[in-house]
């Protein structure tokens, strides 16, 4: 069994009947794109709903409903430019904490595929050495075997790297291994 609307109901419904294109009009002119302005008049309608005991019954209901959707257009421009500076914030703050690395394509490519050429306990000692810069003593704690062990490993996994990038590089592997895996010294 359906229920049928109630007056103030069919009341709104009538109100966006007869306002809904010009609404729609007036947001399309004033926003971005037709989803913004499609947000729009569904908020304005929304706050129309909401305080339907405001809307004038004198003839001055549009002009009321310009008058909410001017109000939501500009919340919805403030909230925009919220998004944008926080967007902006966030880039710049990337850009400091991320470096740009586009230039160190080639080499990282060189680099990954010779790694992927080391067994999978090599490239895990590797990558604990210098990516994630610990020392052998620490590598040790964290694979679980002597640290005597993790530097003959890291010996023995660094020249089967060198070769492998050697091989990559010609003659210059052992120079551009040194540079790529080591990290810069500071001069004293």
């Amino acid at each position: 069994m359906t229920s049928s609307p109630s007056p103030p109901e069919d009341a709104f419904r009538e109100l966006f009947a007869q306002n809904f294109r010009e609404l729609l009009g007036y947001a399309l002119r004033r926003c971005g794109s037709p989803d913004d302005a499609a947000d729009v008049v569904a908020d304005t309608m929304l706050v129309a709903w909401r305080r339907f005991d405001q809307v004038p019954t004198d003839g001055t209901a549009r002009l009321w409903l310009y008058g909410v959707a001017r109000r939501v257009l500009a919340n919805h421009r403030r909230g925009a430019q919220r998004r944008d500076r926080l967007g902006e914030r966030l880039r710049v703050e990337l850009q400091d904490v991320v470096p740009d690395h586009a230039g160190d394509v080639e080499a990282n490519a060189v680099v990954m595929a010779a790694m992927a050429g080391l067994s999978e306990t090599d490239r895990e000692l590797i990558m604990l050495t210098t990516w994630e810069n610990l020392n052998p003593q620490e590598a040790a704690v964290v694979l679980d075997v002597p640290a005597r062990v993790v530097r003959t490993r890291l010996h023995r996994a660094r020249g089967r790297l060198r070769n492998l990038l050697g091989d990559a590089y010609g003659d210059r592997g052992h120079e551009r291994e040194e540079r790529t895996l080591r990290p810069v010294q500071e001069k004293r």
